[in-house]
């Protein structure tokens, strides 16, 4: 097992700075509760956090597989609950791939792979909500 550390220090009002493996991130809320608006808020970079954790799973599977994109994005889309503490109760993940004649089942493999064995972040998150998820080709 190995350990993995963020430190978090307050800098002003709602204002905090991260250091993340070395890089500095400022967190803030919004104008209109106190804050701002130096920074992301914390909750949209647990999508973050799901979004860059399955994308480069999928981008390493597929390079292994030899297949080449021309582009390559992922969305997560969030859902909240609307009492407090107000908590994410379902995410869906879309793949956005761009390439000519993409081979759709290795996309889907590359995908279930990340999903089901490597992204801990989404190994996470299943245990606490609903995680969904769909693949979008654009042939160029």
């Amino acid at each position: 097992m190995s350990k993995q550390q963020v430190k978090v220090d307050w800098l002003e009002n709602m204002a905090f700075e991260a250091d993340v493996n070395g890089h500095k991130i400022v967190l803030d809320a919004a104008d209109g509760v106190g804050g701002e608006d130096r920074g992301p808020r914390p909750k949209p970079l647990m999508l973050t956090a799901l979004a860059g954790c399955t994308g480069m799973d999928v981008v390493s599977i597929l390079k292994k597989m030899r297949v080449e994109l021309d582009g390559f994005n992922v969305v997560v889309e969030g859902d909240l609950t609307d009492e407090h503490p107000k908590q994410f109760y379902k995410m869906n993940v879309i793949y956005e791939f761009a390439g000519k004649d993409l081979p759709l089942e290795k996309l889907q493999k590359a995908v279930s792979l990340s999903e089901e064995r490597y992204c801990g972040v989404s190994a996470l998150y299943k245990k606490a909500i609903e995680l969904t998820s769909e693949i979008k080709i654009k042939e160029v």
